[in-house]
């Protein structure tokens, strides 16, 4: 069932639960915000390695399709973006572009999953941002081009300019730079967040900027007596090991507080 929706944390505690450990990851995909993201063949990565994996989209006559693209744009420099590119190829795509407005050196994948990546082909678009997708009108429904499919993506070229409140250099756009680049399908990978759903019906839950859970480290315990919180949900996308932790860490004080 959907905590939040079907069943809320409130309605948990009135039933009788004594603690409540919240672990619901950070599985919601962020997009950029840019015209087009609408357009058929615009993915998540979340979404196309779901499908094509899980729900086993690249059989024929599967109950959800992949669309069969020939060029196809990931968005992103991180390990998940390096996944997607990979699945793509394999799923019969052409050509594959990473685009990512940041320099090689700079990109956050492992670097044996970037040299896998270029071994098999994917070509590495960096220093490069995305303005908009383009599209073609649906032949069903000529008047709203919106409903339609995608047929290429405006970026711009960037340049490294200062370093920003990190340290690392802020990438700046380049004048005049504008290209399309011709794709049939863009993949976005510029990560995740924790779904709202919980933090909207949960009075008294305090969340960070970024939707994220806030904790006591040494406890998992929230803002709410007896609710505890740990993985991605409260430290954004992370690894499955950590999740592991701090899933240990909670569970241990709630078998302390209980058994008093």
């Amino acid at each position: 069932m959907i905590i939040g929706k079907t069943l809320t944390i409130d309605e948990l505690f009135e039933e009788g639960y004594e603690a409540v450990f919240v672990g619901s990851g950070a599985g919601l995909p962020r997009f950029m915000g840019i015209p087009g993201e609408s357009l058929k063949g615009v993915y998540s990565a979340n979404e196309f390695l779901t499908r094509s994996n899980l729900m086993k989209a690249y059989r024929d006559g599967s109950a959800t399709p992949i669309m069969k693209a020939k060029k196809v744009a990931v968005v992103g420099g991180g390990n998940v973006a390096m996944d997607a590119a990979r699945t793509a190829l394999r799923l019969g795509a052409e050509k594959v572009y990473i685009v990512y407005r940041r320099s090689l050196e700079e990109l956050p994948a492992r670097r044996e999953e970037v040299e896998h990546a270029m071994e098999e082909g994917i070509e590495f678009k960096l220093l490069t941002n995305p303005t908009k997708i383009l599209g073609f009108a649906d032949e069903n429904d000529k008047r709203n081009p919106q409903n339609g499919f995608v047929c290429g993506m405006e970026c711009v070229e960037m340049e490294l300019g200062e370093p920003d409140a990190s340290g690392r250099r802020s990438p700046v756009v380049k004048e005049g730079s504008e290209f399309v680049l011709p794709v049939d399908c863009v993949i976005m990978s510029i990560g995740t967040s924790p779904n709202p759903l919980i933090k909207d019906t949960t009075d008294g839950l305090t969340v960070n900027r970024r939707g994220g859970i806030i904790v006591e480290e040494e406890t998992g315990l929230t803002s709410r007596d007896s609710v505890y919180a740990g993985g991605d949900v409260v430290t954004g996308a992370a690894t499955v090991i950590l999740a592991m932790g701090a899933g240990k860490t909670a569970a241990k004080a709630i078998h302390e507080k209980l058994s008093k």
